[in-house]
């Protein structure tokens, strides 16, 4: 794994005071932290779990990446397709056989498109950022916590307690999430009826989890479903984070394998969905 990432410094360093890239980082987890509120998150779900922004195949929405930034991201400033591209084929080089994890790796952004205004451009901290759960204590494993002090859930009791609004063990997907790109890739996959496995989806939602992934915050809402997936989120999660890099992938030689891939994924769903599908992807109506 490469030791430094593509400004030359160590990977997710929020504390360089003298780069003009974290101070766009440490303003974007700001804002976050302030507006992403229990009530905020129910809001936005309700809304964006409509899946009425747009038709499209998983291809079409990769390319409408090149025009997206991660303002969050301390590690690289390119366009986000290049991450993508970048993480998928690293996996593919060290899981050669594991082509539903090639395939997540390639979709598991795709959520970013949040922030082009065809889906309501909507504004950087309430797409990208690391994630955390709403409606219990913010744990102090979390980037910039400082910031939580201004969230009005900061001081709710119904909210800041160990548990919240939530029991011991109630399995993650039973916690509300911080919104973004994760939860909302996740509802697309999910409600599209895509036959990727249960792991697959993890990675897709907890992805940006890292106060659970790196520091174990949180573990105590989790079930067993829940630890089994976390051992592939781990493994996502170094090629996710170390394939970052200024070097480019050339789209054009890798996309007829990921087409391939898609529509070999795309055969495995089952009929009797009210979804119509496109030639090319489950990831419709967004």
């Amino acid at each position: 794994m490469p030791e430094n990432n593509a400004f030359g410094q160590s990977f997710r360093d929020y504390n360089n005071a003298d780069s003009e890239r974290q101070e766009i980082v440490e303003r974007t987890y700001r804002l976050q932290h302030i507006n992403q509120t229990y009530d905020f998150v129910k809001k936005m779900r309700e809304e964006y779990g409509k899946l009425d922004k747009a038709e499209m195949s998983i291809w079409e929405c990769c390319e409408l990446l090149n025009d997206v930034v991660d303002e969050s991201d301390p590690d690289l400033d390119e366009p986000q397709i290049m991450h993508l591209l970048q993480s998928a084929e690293a996996i593919r080089k060290d899981y050669p056989d594991e082509d539903w994890l090639h395939l997540t790796a390639l979709i598991h952004d795709l959520g970013k498109i949040l922030l082009l205004p065809q889906f309501g451009q909507l504004p950087q901290w309430a797409v990208v950022g690391d994630i955390f759960p709403v409606g219990c204590a913010f744990d102090k494993s979390n980037v910039h916590y400082k910031y939580f002090e201004e969230n009005p859930d900061y001081k709710n009791p119904n909210y800041n307690t160990k548990n919240g609004v939530y029991s011991q063990g109630c399995g993650l997907n039973n916690v509300l999430m911080s919104f973004g790109h994760d939860d909302y890739m996740y509802l697309v996959a999910k409600e599209n009826g895509t036959t990727l496995p249960s792991a697959a989806l993890f990675i897709i939602r907890y992805h940006s989890l890292y106060p659970l992934h790196k520091c174990g915050a949180y573990e105590h809402l989790m079930n067993g479903e829940d630890r089994e997936n976390l051992k592939w989120l781990k493994i996502f999660n170094n090629y996710d984070l170390y394939s970052k890099s200024k070097v480019p992938i050339d789209v054009e030689e890798v996309k007829p394998y990921y087409l391939s891939l898609i529509e070999k994924v795309v055969n495995l769903v089952g009929g009797g969905n009210t979804v119509v599908y496109s030639i090319q992807s489950f990831v419709e109506l967004m």
